[in-house]
């Protein structure tokens, strides 16, 4: 059982807003997010679309559909060079240390909307939910996706493994103020894992079946192709049957704008 979201849209200019909006029932997991109620933020005056930089539950246009349609062409006119492509496949796990030790700590921001994307996490997490589950955040990066679910989750049976391709992400996970606290409760664990290693090894600590979920979050489209198969052998090798895989990540046309944004 896996489980999609789309990402927020962002709007750029008043020419792309779009009026028709759904509202769904108010969340009663929704938090304050200042100076606006995250997952409430409705553009229903177009006068409005500067207001924030990204709203909730809005519906693309034609015309937005047609700017992200021709953004994309232009850069499937441009495409990575071959031999950026064979520099970046030959060592992937050099780049991301690179990557990681010129963007630490600092540089992502905590993803606080993962429970109300994720209401499995809202349910786990909760102080009347005492049932034991282990939670595989694969490519955790600096922690920004683990440590929110740590430091909101009041499970005393919650045990969450972060793993990622680069040792220096790892380290980063490790090097924050409470990870040797909750490691030392069996709760928190952090290693370096190939999610597409064709050995088919496990996450260090993990057994066959022992996930109850999986977050991958911008994960698979940092994959060769060649390489899915695999991953997905390997995902169904932790994951428990009934486990749920929750997955966020690029689709054709990006629903946040990375692809499609001009600066």
């Amino acid at each position: 059982m896996a489980e999609f979201v789309e990402s927020t849209p962002e709007i750029d200019s008043a020419s792309d807003a779009v009026t028709k909006t759904t509202k769904p029932p108010l969340d009663s997991r929704i938090g304050k997010d200042s100076p606006f109620v995250f997952g409430q933020r409705y553009l229903e005056n177009e006068e409005d679309v500067f207001n924030h930089n990204a709203w909730d539950h809005v519906e693309w246009g034609e015309e937005q559909i047609k700017q992200a349609q021709e953004m994309i062409s232009k850069q499937y006119d441009h495409p990575v060079k071959d031999f950026d492509k064979a520099l970046y496949n030959s060592n992937p796990a050099k780049y991301w240390d690179i990557f990681y030790k010129h963007n630490r700590e600092n540089f992502f921001k905590d993803r606080k909307w993962l429970q109300i994307e994720f209401p499995s996490l809202y349910k786990v997490t909760a102080k009347d939910y005492q049932t034991p589950t282990t939670i595989l955040e694969i490519g955790c990066g600096a922690g920004n996706t683990f440590y929110p679910i740590l430091n909101q989750n009041e499970n005393e049976n919650l045990k969450i493994y972060g793993c990622d391709y680069s040792k220096v992400a790892v380290d980063l996970v490790k090097s924050n103020e409470t990870f040797a606290e909750q490691n030392e409760k069996g709760i928190a664990f952090s290693s370096v894992w190939d999610l597409a290693n064709p050995e088919g090894n496990l996450p260090e600590g993990m057994e066959e079946n022992s996930a109850d979920i999986v977050i991958m979050i911008f994960v698979f489209s940092a994959l060769h192709p060649d390489q899915w198969k695999q991953a997905i052998a390997n995902l169904s090798k932790v994951l428990k049957p009934g486990g749920e895989i929750l997955f966020r990540d690029y689709g054709r046309i990006g629903r946040d704008f990375l692809q499609t944004r001009t600066f």
